[in-house]
């Protein structure tokens, strides 16, 4: 009889098995190629298969309103992609958490609240959870890619008085007018969860678990990265967490350093997040068509566009390998015309190439190097060294390389 009841149990172990082998089986995983960066900013791509039932989405402070215009007008464009990504991602089975930070109060009691406030605490709990994390160790003894001491704000002076005076005139602080999560975004009340607490937000991933975590929203430099929910808070305490990179925005104004477009400032703040603090995708591995780009609309003012053509001494290869964080060439001449105060803002490219020679730039790489920038104001030329020793009959054709170049 014992006998009998040791393989009756095993029948049933096993048949548990199976069933959970089925539903595992039957889960359709998501293709997803993640991008980091090396030390010397190099990019490098890893192919992973995530399963939707250990999967969450968090959206970080997509508001009904911000104190930026621009910034509201920012988001107003990239809302409808990410909800087309959240309702592809829901369907499939991942989580999805609605984290409009200091705007629970719209949301008590319904279920999607609920569900998260009633997850059981986790076995493990970080240290710190609850709070912001303003910097992780890999991040210690790199240069921080933008200044924002000012708040980030790129609007005009006239159009951002403008924008206050409306939000006081609808009876809300002009410096924190959020009250909810933008109606853009659906929230499905029984799938979803809201929470803006890292505690809650950890013990639900917890309770389902929950190793792959998605940040989207805004704004990368400083809710996305910081909140108790956010970057730096999954990286450190063990979730593999990525960023979409082209579902958020940064607060960044141009005229601070290191003087670039707003757009050049969220790709710069998106390559250190890929060196130092996790890996990034884009939504069109999860929905296709084309990675989200803003529009022109929301580029700022107008930028002189500086094109650099030389060789070595152009390229300035080795300080780029020594410290990639650091101000480059280029960086160095942008950040000091900005610093001249009656100049327009630039854009500088560098297109130096070690070894390159005049005739070598025209038969192999013009089309690529300086026909794809934009309408150029000024293009700085930097060449001879290596023309004297690879350009045969140097004094004849040197001078009509060059000719030909300009």
């Amino acid at each position: 009889m014992a006998a009998v009841g040791c393989f009756m149990r095993f029948i049933s172990s096993l048949g548990c098995c199976l069933a959970a082998f089925s539903v595992f089986a039957a889960e359709t995983p998501i293709p997803l190629a993640l991008q980091s960066r090396t030390s010397t900013n190099r990019p490098t791509l890893v192919k992973e298969q995530w399963l939707p039932s250990r999967t969450a989405i968090i959206v970080c402070d997509m508001w009904d309103l911000h104190h930026c215009k621009n910034a509201v007008i920012r988001e107003g464009e990239m809302a409808p992609r990410m909800n087309e990504v959240l309702e592809k991602a829901r369907k499939d089975g991942v989580l999805i958490i609605h984290a409009p930070s200091s705007c629970m109060k719209p949301y008590e009691g319904t279920p999607a609240r609920v569900r998260a406030k009633s997850a059981p605490q986790a076995a493990r709990l970080p240290d710190k959870i609850g709070e912001w994390c303003r910097q992780i160790p890999g991040e210690e003894q790199n240069v921080y890619p933008l200044d924002q001491t000012d708040g980030g704000e790129d609007d005009e002076p006239a159009e951002h008085a403008k924008w206050a005076a409306e939000l006081i005139a609808k009876g809300l602080n002009p410096k924190a007018p959020w009250t909810k999560q933008t109606d853009a975004l659906r929230i499905d009340q029984e799938k979803d969860a809201i929470s803006d607490s890292g505690v809650e937000i950890w013990n639900l991933l917890e309770a389902r678990n929950i190793d792959n975590v998605i940040l989207v929203g805004v704004h990368l430099n400083m809710c996305v990265s910081g909140r108790p929910f956010g970057l730096r808070q999954m990286a450190k305490n063990g979730k593999h967490v990525v960023l979409m990179r082209d579902m958020t925005d940064t607060m960044y104004n141009p005229a601070r350093w290191p003087f670039v477009s707003h757009r050049q400032g969220t790709a710069r703040f998106v390559e250190h997040v890929e060196r130092l603090i996790c890996p990034t995708i884009t939504s069109d591995q999860l929905i296709g068509g084309q990675p989200f780009v803003f529009s022109d609309a929301t580029a700022g003012r107008k930028r002189l566009q500086i094109i650099l053509l030389g060789d070595s001494t152009t390229e300035a290869g080795i300080p780029k390998k020594m410290a990639p964080s650091e101000p480059q060439f280029e960086d160095t001449v942008r950040i000091q015309l900005a610093r001249q105060g009656d100049l327009p803002p630039c854009d500088v490219y560098n297109e130096g190439v070690s070894g390159e020679f005049i005739r070598r730039l025209l038969d192999t790489r013009y089309d690529k190097a300086v026909k794809t920038k934009p309408q150029a104001g000024y293009i700085f030329i930097r060449y001879g060294i290596n023309d004297v020793a690879k350009r045969e009959k140097f004094a004849e054709n040197f001078p009509k390389d060059f000719h030909e170049l300009l």
